[in-house]
């Protein structure tokens, strides 16, 4: 998930954990099939959805998916130039899409400004282009809003968060949505597949308890 930056060596074990565990849940579930995954969508047609990117997205999927009113997430691709995406493209830096999560909703429940409550207060929106040890353009903090009303709630509550001075700055980008393609079947439900990865260990666990102690009225029970 790292690359080119200055790193210690309890990062480098860390890394070593990384590259060592399973990045699949091959033969921890039952595969899906097509018919499977035509119903699954089907059935959340009846949901609203939102884009958001701010960093890794095993780590922001499983956030958004503690949270109450969200049916489901799915990680992806979303904000790049290239006509398409794949994890080996994005994180080498070459279609300028950020990891992304597609937030399916229920608006009875939550609505878009408890999801940017959620965004805001389970990342660092001053690092540009960085979020934790990850680092580059895909990893930036970015809201895709799909209408009007995505962007001025957006772009409202930003300035609320600057003018209440809780951030000395914002780098999150607020961009029209364009396009987003889902992500690849192993990136999906990563944190529910791989427990014990030494990513979610060392980097995804503590970003999630970190949100849990602050917003545990927006908790699942």
């Amino acid at each position: 998930m790292m690359k080119n930056i200055k790193i210690s060596s309890s990062a480098l074990l860390v890394l070593a954990v990384f590259a060592l565990s399973s990045l699949s849940c091959a033969g921890k579930s039952s595969p899906v099939d097509d018919k499977d995954k035509k119903k699954k969508h089907a059935s959340l047609e009846e949901y609203e959805v939102a884009y958001f990117a701010s960093g890794c997205f095993w780590c922001v999927e499983a956030i958004y998916e503690s949270v109450k009113g969200v049916v489901e997430v799915v990680s992806g691709y979303s904000g790049g130039t290239a006509a398409d995406a794949t994890y080996a493209k994005v994180s080498r830096g070459i279609t300028d899409h950020a990891e992304t999560v597609a937030v399916y909703y229920d608006p009875t429940v939550i609505d878009y400004k408890t999801l940017l409550v959620v965004f805001f207060g389970s990342h660092d929106p001053t690092t540009l282009n960085r979020q934790g040890p990850d680092v580059g353009r895909h990893y930036r903090s970015a809201i895709f809003y799909q209408n009007e009303q995505e962007r001025l709630t957006a772009e409202a509550y930003i300035s609320y968060l600057l003018d209440a001075q809780i951030f000395p700055v914002v780098t999150t980008e607020v961009v029209p949505f364009q396009a987003f393609y889902v992500a690849e079947d192993y990136h999906q439900d990563f944190k529910t597949c791989n427990p014990n990865h030494g990513y979610m260990k060392a980097v995804s666990d503590p970003r999630f308890n970190a949100f849990k102690k602050e917003y545990e009225d927006l908790l699942k029970k």
